[in-house]
């Protein structure tokens, strides 16, 4: 780490939207995130350059901010064809088990196709896609400190392994296990 700085947390994430409003909506509605603030500007502030934009904020709890920008002047968004679906997304954590499930039923109650919950070993989760098509997760830690710690251990041992062969590393098998021993 810089001897010079520190982080001391993300301050907040950006994403690109179709329509700021109903993205502000949705994310309240559906996941009770509260819209804190809005910039709005014709020119971007760090490059000069002409674009008028929305720029949204909502926070998701404990001063994590998720904001989106609406860009009515630039060619409709897209996502990278090359990357499968299920890789880029946000996941959020919620406390308990029984809060897993019930934002499924309240998801789906609403309309909206929920994945999962799918069992990780230290922690459960949810799938869905927000309104701009932003694939989204609910995750649930559910990992005691050991599992945690010999996670940790392994990382770096995985990682060098990965680095090395592109075969997916067997260390941490353990995690696929449901709690009664059927593959997850």
């Amino acid at each position: 780490m810089p001897d010079q700085f520190s982080l001391s947390r993300i301050h907040h994430v950006a994403y690109r939207c179709h329509n700021a409003k109903e993205t502000a909506d949705w994310y309240q509605r559906m996941l009770g995130m509260t819209f804190v603030t809005a910039f709005s500007e014709d020119n971007v502030p760090s490059t000069g350059e002409y674009d008028p934009y929305m720029h949204i904020f909502l926070d998701c709890g404990g001063g994590n901010i998720l904001a989106f920008f609406e860009l009515p002047n630039q060619p409709e968004m897209g996502r990278d064809p090359n990357t499968p679906a299920w890789v880029q997304h946000l996941a959020f954590e919620v406390s308990t088990l029984e809060s897993l499930l019930a934002a499924k039923t309240h998801l789906e109650s609403n309309g909206i196709s929920v994945l999962g919950p799918t069992y990780h070993g230290i922690f459960q989760s949810i799938y869905f896609f927000d309104p701009n098509g932003h694939r989204l997760e609910l995750a649930c830690n559910i990992g005691t400190p050991e599992q945690l710690a010999e996670l940790r251990r392994l990382a770096p041992l995985m990682l060098d392994e990965w680095s090395h062969t592109k075969v997916a590393p067997r260390h941490a098998d353990w995690l696929h296990k449901d709690p009664e021993g059927a593959d997850a």
